[in-house]
């Protein structure tokens, strides 16, 4: 029934489909309006400060491929603790002793036994440590997923986008809806100051009631109240349009007589859904996860990684030849056994993948869901805006030939006034149904993805 409904509606409108990639021609005011919303909106800036995280964090992320070299300087001493003694006296000077009785000499003097500490004494070490990894998993994988999550802020900022456009042009829509309606009202309440004005005119010439010279001032005062809740409706209409615009609350807003485009440039391609920046989301997602279940399965290989030193150490602060050296070295890193804990890490990661794969089937599923629903909304706007100009028009022709009938005797001012209501409440009927249509494409072209973000630049 509801498929036979909407197909009616279709054809009797005369739309025709058209590729999901057209959108809707925008006035230059509401367009400029909108790149300038783009430019200075406040939570845009926001997501925009949130992408430059993610590049910076990506950038963190690939500088773990090159080696990384610091500097690193120590001093130690010690006294007491354990200890060697190393008898050089007594072993050598006997020795030197003979020696001095066959030369007749003291050339050989007579030397200590030496005991030396375990703990240095006096002993500095400085040196440079360059690193490197020479087979490291987690850092390709940390790579990996700190540019997927670029790809996730830059769709984040284009979400916001969309909604931003969806809600200038809706808050656009509002403010024209309210001055229409200051306009109609202030329209009525001249037609309602004439008709006292004659009331009052019949009254003096005793053709006339007193109960019409009251009803009309109560009339006056009814408008008079209409006009300023319509006013206080556009004040709040402009503040709001400001506040995305980030401008002034009270700055004037250029108005603009906007027209309804034709049927057939409403209409998208119902796949255009999967454009949607909320299914590129999970799918980043998924991406995210799959390489986390990449990574922890990585963490049952080993990892190899080398090391540098170029430095000097020596005691008493001496620097001399035998102070430089160099140390090179590559270390394995083999995991054994760590409680199963990686294996439960596995699990879990498998399972989050699962789920946001059944993520994405609901929100597929609610995207298209919203997107018809938007499509007929936009139908039926359209379909009540037609019926308003039909009934406006009947309405003027009614009042006319009711006012130019009281101007002539053959009218009572009750017919009059009731003509007079049905022609002020058929205008703002009019009104509004336009601006509702016009709502009803901006949430369309939300839902389905329609809007170009290049060209609202």
């Amino acid at each position: 029934m509801k498929r036979t409904l909407f197909l009616f509606c279709y054809f009797l409108l005369g739309g025709l489909p058209v590729p999901a990639q057209q959108a809707t021609a925008m006035p230059a005011t509401l367009q400029r309006y909108v790149r300038q919303a783009l430019d200075s909106n406040l939570v845009l800036r926001q997501r925009h400060l949130s992408l430059q995280q993610s590049v910076l964090a990506l950038q963190e992320a690939r500088s773990y491929f090159l080696p990384a070299v610091e500097g690193l300087a120590g001093y130690q001493t010690a006294g007491g603790g354990r200890s060697i003694n190393i008898p050089v006296g007594d072993l050598l000077n006997p020795v030197y002793a003979t020696l001095n009785q066959l030369t007749g000499s003291g050339k050989f003097p007579t030397i200590s036994n030496v005991e030396e500490q375990f703990f240095p004494k006096n002993f500095y070490d400085v040196k440079l440590r360059t690193t490197y990894p020479i087979y490291n998993p987690s850092v390709r994988y940390g790579a990996q997923i700190a540019e997927q999550k670029v790809r996730l802020s830059e769709k984040e900022v284009d979400l916001y986008k969309r909604e931003l456009i969806r809600d200038v042009k809706s808050a656009y829509y509002s403010y024209l809806m309210a001055t229409e309606a200051v306009r109609i009202y202030e329209a009525t309440r001249v037609v309602v100051q004439r008709s006292l004005q004659v009331n009052q005119s019949l009254y003096n010439n005793g053709k006339g009631l007193p109960a019409y010279i009251s009803r009309s001032e109560a009339d006056l005062l009814q408008v008079e109240a209409q006009i300023e809740s319509s006013r206080n409706d556009a004040a709040k209409a402009k503040a709001y349009f400001n506040f995305l615009l980030n401008r002034g609350l009270a700055e004037e807003v250029e108005t603009t007589d906007l027209v309804l485009p034709t049927l057939g440039s409403w209409i998208a391609d119902e796949a255009a859904t999967k454009d949607r920046e909320e299914l590129a989301q999970l799918r980043i997602a998924q991406q995210i996860n799959e390489t986390l279940l990449r990574l922890q399965e990585s963490n049952r290989m080993p990892r190899i990684s080398t090391f540098l030193d170029l430095g000097a150490q020596a005691q008493q602060m001496k620097v001399d030849r035998q102070a430089p050296y160099y140390l090179l070295g590559v270390q394995l890193e083999v995991p054994i056994f760590q409680g199963r804990r990686n294996q439960y890490k596995i699990a879990q990661a498998r399972q989050q993948v699962s789920q946001v794969q059944l993520q994405q089937a609901v929100v597929a599923k609610q995207l298209e869901l919203a997107a018809f629903s938007a499509r007929n909304n936009v139908l039926t706007a359209v379909t009540n805006h037609r019926a308003a100009n039909k009934q406006a028009e009947a309405a003027q022709s009614y009042f006319k030939l009711i006012d130019r009938g009281r101007a002539e005797g053959s009218n009572s001012y009750i017919e009059w006034l009731d003509a007079r209501n049905q022609l002020t409440l058929s205008q703002i009927q009019q009104q509004l149904s336009k601006y509702r249509a016009l709502t009803a494409l901006a949430e369309y072209e939300r839902q389905a993805a329609t809007a170009t973000l290049s060209d609202s630049q």
